[in-house]
């Protein structure tokens, strides 16, 4: 049997109502089931799912991820058109958490981190016809947000925006 989608994802982080902050402000998640100092439960905005994320407290000492070690890398959470990319982008910016931005020709990204250290991406999916063909190398490239927005506009819906299958 496949696997169809991730359904959600679940991070121990050291402080419940920071981790709460950040994710609510920066993905306007809403809170559906906070425990104080010890869970939350939240969910994206429009989701059929009863929760895209979980936080479990650990508490303030406990140790970050370490980039090289085995883990999780990073969570890619998925926006539905550029300029809600460059909102984003606007965000982590103003917060402090953008570490990176890769254009990978089938997705343009953002990466940034938590403030527990934990890394995710924000990407928006590059419309299936305008992929490389099969067989062409798909190297990473810088991200330039403004040739993008020149080539599909801030507002083109792409992947499950869309309503196509993820």
């Amino acid at each position: 049997m496949p696997v169809r989608r991730l359904n959600h994802a679940v991070l121990y982080i050291r402080d419940v109502a920071r981790a709460v902050e950040f994710y609510t402000d920066v993905f306007g998640f809403k809170v559906d089931v906070e425990i104080p100092g010890r869970a939350a439960f939240l969910s994206a905005q429009e989701t059929l799912n009863d929760h895209d994320l979980g936080l479990f407290a650990i508490g303030a000492d406990a140790p970050g991820p370490e980039q090289g070690r085995v883990g999780l890398y990073h969570l890619a959470w998925e926006v539905g058109t550029l300029g809600e990319l460059v909102e984003m982008l606007d965000k982590l910016n103003g917060r402090g958490a953008l570490v990176g931005a890769t254009n990978h020709q089938v997705s343009k990204s953002l990466y940034a981190k938590d403030p527990d250290g934990n890394e995710f991406e924000v990407m928006w999916r590059v419309p299936r016809e305008d992929w490389p063909a099969e067989g062409e190398a798909a190297q990473p490239r810088a991200l330039d947000l403004e040739a993008s927005l020149d080539r599909w506009g801030p507002d083109l819906k792409t992947g499950a925006a869309a309503g196509s299958a993820t």
